[in-house]
């Protein structure tokens, strides 16, 4: 693979770097600070943020399809999505955040005209956000088989009924609708047939919004984490998505890019943590002399950036087989990069935490948020147990194979 990036990747990501400089870095605090006035709406700096954005042509950069998007490929869009995750909230300024991102892929890839008339355009022009309902607090949703959500046909409609958890981004007031996953045939042999995924007004009758789940204490507002109570839910039959039983199809189809995504955000929140780590090494000063004089900090310090950079490349390669082959044929790169990412992250953030000392607890520097979300990826679109379970299994399956066909023997 070519590591270089193309002339219009590096002129985009002069222009994203340089609009986070100009106008996002300067105003974190003052996305807090309105941000506590109204939890589950869109701060003021935000809107005008997005208007500068659609101006400056930094919008909608994840679609690869050109008539919808930026048409960049994968590898093109992961040192972008890498600058955006420096800031938690920067990635909605630019039309990129999941889960709105994974929604907008599922309704460009399997939606209907009239679905995508009615939900994916307004997407696309940031006017409402969304959500995506599968996992549940009664079973354990690693195994999305063991989903108790029913959708019911009844006459024209489907009824809903069910108990979703940790639903990302259905706080939000500009929440409109959710792609939810349940069970349509619940006694299929198949049990990857049972599942549908179907859109849901979040104004419907029978939506009841119970509360907001924390993460480590952080409510993660605008979008929030949702517990939700689906009852007697009504909707048109032809808000199916695909049809009955594609539910897992179209899971498989969504999860791909939106876990590298994570990845690629990731990467460079932990870069952004390195960075912050080494200057205040250089800056503090303990014991008569500034902390990077201590070999323990040299050491983190140097561990993180090597950990990064093979995450890095890691991403980066998973991009570029999905460009190249298809997220089937790149799922094995896409569970490692899954698997590697979060935990690194982590691990670098938490470092950076360590040599800010007390102060690396606290709201200022944000990096305790930011190892809240670390931490969560290493759950959500998967925990990394399922997919060091499955990328095991691939490849000794694999390994078997190769020997018995002769491919090792020396």
């Amino acid at each position: 693979m070519d590591f270089e990036y193309s002339d219009r990747v590096k002129q985009l990501l002069e222009r994203l770097r340089g609009f986070m400089d100009e106008h996002v870095y300067p105003v974190e605090k003052t996305f807090h600070e309105q941000l506590q006035e109204d939890r589950w709406g869109e701060p003021k700096i935000l809107q005008e943020l997005k208007v500068k954005a659609r101006e400056a042509e930094l919008w909608n950069l994840f679609l690869p399809d050109p008539r919808l998007g930026a048409g960049l490929t994968n590898l093109e869009y992961a040192p972008l999505a890498e600058e955006m995750g420096r800031v938690l909230f920067a990635s909605e300024i630019f039309n990129c955040s999941a889960p709105d991102t994974g929604n907008m892929e599922v309704l460009t890839q399997y939606g209907s005209r009239e679905q995508q008339a009615q939900w994916l355009r307004p997407l696309l022009e940031g006017e409402i956000r969304s959500a995506f309902a599968m996992t549940e607090p009664k079973v354990a949703s690693s195994d999305a088989t063991n989903i108790e959500t029913s959708i019911v046909r009844d006459g024209d409609d489907y009824v809903i009924n069910g108990h979703k958890f940790y639903i990302s981004g259905a706080l939000n007031r500009r929440c409109k609708i959710f792609i939810v996953m349940g069970k349509t045939d619940a006694e299929n042999p198949d049990r990857y047939r049972q599942q549908s995924q179907i859109l849901v007004p979040s104004d419907a009758p029978g939506v009841n919004i119970i509360r907001p789940m924390t993460v480590f204490g952080y409510d993660d507002a605008p979008e929030g984490h949702a517990e939700i109570i689906f009852e007697n839910v009504r909707v048109p039959a032809e808000n199916l998505i695909l049809g009955e039983g594609r539910g897992f199809e179209i899971a498989q189809g969504r999860l791909g890019p939106g876990r590298i995504h994570h990845c690629m955000r990731l990467i460079g929140q932990a870069q952004r943590a390195l960075e912050m780590m080494a200057s205040r090494s250089e800056e503090r000063i303990a014991f008569g002399r500034p902390l990077s004089k201590q070999g323990s900090v040299r050491e983190d310090i140097a561990k993180s950036a090597c950990e990064i950079e093979q995450a890095r490349l890691l991403t980066l390669k998973a991009a570029d087989q999905m460009d190249r082959h298809g997220n089937k044929a790149a799922k094995d790169l896409i569970a490692m990069i899954k698997i590697v990412a979060p935990q690194m992250a982590c691990n670098v953030i938490d470092r950076a935490i360590q040599i800010h000392g007390a102060a690396g607890l606290g709201q200022d520097f944000g990096l305790a948020q930011q190892y809240a979300y670390a931490r969560t990826i290493r759950l959500a679109d998967g925990p990394d147990q399922v997919h060091m379970m499955q990328l095991g299994r691939n490849l000794a399956a694999r390994y078997l194979a190769e020997s018995q066909g002769g491919k090792h023997d020396h």
